[in-house]
């Protein structure tokens, strides 16, 4: 799909500057996505609460990030993008262009979690996202990976 390299792509991603319809509002688009992925985190802390004996209360933000965290993993991994980036029409690919393996998935979920763990890299990230081409954030640059639009 775009795997195949020439010299307008840079790791099998489209180029920004030769194919920006990859990229047209992507960044926005994750920052939408993020908010349904918060609110499906939460739909499911809830449905788990009861089970906890609702002692979830006590320990909330762990099980937001344990939720979450198999949250984005599963549909990273098995769709290379969060139900709310499907319902943004983005996925994520890899250096080459390819969806996410479970492996690249695991580690973009982890450095997700810890940016949002560490929020001055979050901000770092959403600063990146904003003023790169690629529209990458700090768990993008550091695996290859970018978000784009989903192709057609």
């Amino acid at each position: 799909m775009f795997a195949t390299a020439s010299p307008a792509t840079l790791h099998g991603l489209p180029d920004p500057a030769r194919e920006p319809e990859f990229y047209a509002g992507v960044t926005t688009k994750r920052g939408l996505a993020w908010i349904v992925d918060a609110a499906v985190t939460f739909f499911f802390c809830l449905l788990a609460l009861p089970f906890t004996a609702f002692t979830a209360l006590f320990w909330w933000p762990v099980l937001w990030l344990i939720v979450g965290f198999l949250y984005r993993w599963a549909t990273l991994a098995g769709g290379s993008g969060t139900w709310g980036m499907r319902l943004m029409a983005i996925t994520l690919r890899d250096r080459n262009g390819q969806r996410l393996d479970p492996f690249t998935a695991f580690l973009h979920v982890l450095g997700y979690s810890v940016s949002v763990a560490a929020f001055p890299l979050q901000l770092i990230s959403i600063a990146l996202m904003i003023g790169l081409g690629r529209g990458q954030g700090l768990t993008d640059l550091l695996l290859g990976t970018a978000a784009i639009n989903r192709p057609a």
